[in-house]
């Protein structure tokens, strides 16, 4: 082959604007342009997961499988491959939990349930009500058939002695044998009971955020600088934010796990904050069982009963009570955090991706049971239908440490920020 025949292939393939299109699509999905030329092993480890997301989407094949793609993306990346996905033209397979993701990128939802799969046309939201229409027919054909079970059969028991019936009650006894009513399975997949209480209610504030700086030993960046703002008792705060600006950090500052390095937190007299942190692994680092663990957290009048109750209502039951703690799940360990939380009934909770880990009935059943909580709520998250559904109030942590503080639903903050929609 002549070298100008292999220099059109070479531009067939893409290869004169290649370098150009994967530091494009590094830089969308988040990787600082210094990473761009440096070996995989000196990138962080939820990164990395980034960087697998981008080779997939540079080769443009026609078939694309992604396992949790949102998974360690902040919301605005989400958004950034909501776009990109809508404008590829492929086949895809997409496995996730983020209702909304689903919502803006799925054309068909396959459920799978008791080992069988069953595909739906449209988006989740669209599965959610016809999977709901199907057994509502289903329901309703039954019922019509338990009602002409009952007449036949009520006709057979009157006339299968009398002579002059006979022929036509052994008709109705062939027509009774024929009717078949549809089996109605319930689902395989279970709703956790999460139920968060308060000992002590706050009637004003929370807690005061005055010039909160922090920065880790060694660094000179500050990851959070002079952030300032005040908590009123009942609110519901969502902490939102690029992946690395600090929102973890603040969390962790809030609860008095970090200390900051200039400016102070200020929490009133009967505060009682519970914390979920996003990495619970540290929690759960001692070999005890279920029961003994989530056996620490109980108040005074509080029995082996209580505890119990607990973990049944978290989906934990029978000999699952047993075994080791480390050997959850993140999914698991994260729904005995909740039964800490509902054992000690804090009066604020500051939770950390609580959504990380969990299926979309635990999500659903944890939206509820916040939506519910008469406390005061603040939590970080990258979900944005959970974000939407409960914030009523927003603070973005922004790159240079500063803070935007937003009073208003997530769906009024996308309104003002038409980018960040």
């Amino acid at each position: 082959m002549k070298a100008a025949e292999l220099e059109v292939k070479y531009g067939e393939y893409g290869g004169y604007d290649a370098e150009a299109r994967a530091g494009s699509i590094l830089s969308d999905i988040g990787i600082a342009e210094a990473l761009h030329e440096r070996p995989m092993r000196e990138v962080a480890p939820g990164l990395k997961l980034r960087v697998l997301l981008a080779q997939a989407l540079f080769s443009k094949p026609d078939v694309l499988l992604l396992d949790e793609p949102t998974n360690n993306l902040d919301i605005h990346s989400i958004r950034w491959l909501e776009g990109v996905l809508n404008e590829y033209d492929a086949t895809m397979v997409i496995i996730s939990h983020d209702r909304r993701f689903l919502n803006q990128v799925c054309t068909h939802v396959a459920d799978l349930d008791y080992q069988q799969l069953k595909v739906y046309p449209g988006n989740y939201d669209d599965f959610m009500l016809a999977s709901l229409q199907a057994r509502q027919r289903v329901e309703a054909a039954n019922a019509k058939a338990q009602e002409r079970i009952s007449d036949l059969q009520e006709f057979v028991r009157r006339f299968s002695a009398n002579a002059s019936k006979a022929r036509q009650a052994t008709s109705r006894r062939r027509e009774l044998e024929k009717i078949k009513l549809e089996e109605i399975r319930p689902s395989s997949r279970q709703n956790p009971y999460i139920r968060f209480e308060q000992r002590k209610k706050l009637y004003h504030s929370a807690v005061s955020v005055e010039a909160l700086s922090f920065r880790y030993p060694g660094s000179q960046h500050d990851v959070l600088r002079k952030v300032s703002f005040n908590v009123h008792a009942g609110e519901r705060i969502a902490i939102i934010g690029a992946n690395g600006v600090g929102k973890t950090t603040l969390a962790r500052c809030l609860i008095g796990e970090l200390k900051p390095t200039a400016g102070e937190i200020i929490w009133v007299e009967n505060a009682e904050p519970g914390y979920m942190p996003q990495d619970s692994q540290a929690d759960f680092a001692e070999k005890v069982d279920l029961f003994t663990w989530m056996s620490e957290w109980t108040g005074k009048a509080d029995d082996d009963l209580i505890v119990r109750a607990t973990l049944g209502r978290l989906l934990f039951s029978g000999d699952e009570v047993k075994k080791s703690v480390k050997v959850l799940s993140g999914g698991e360990r994260g729904r005995m955090i909740y039964g800490k939380l509902m054992l000690t009934r804090p009066n604020v909770l500051v939770m950390d991706e609580p959504t990380n880990h969990m299926d979309m009935e635990t999500i659903e059943s944890l939206q509820t049971a916040l939506e519910l909580y008469p406390g005061t709520l603040i939590f970080v998250s990258h979900d944005r239908e959970f974000v939407s559904g409960l914030a009523t109030r927003i603070i973005e942590l922004k790159a240079d440490g500063s803070i935007e503080d937003f009073t208003g639903t997530f769906e009024e903050y996308l309104a003002a920020h038409p980018l960040a929609a």
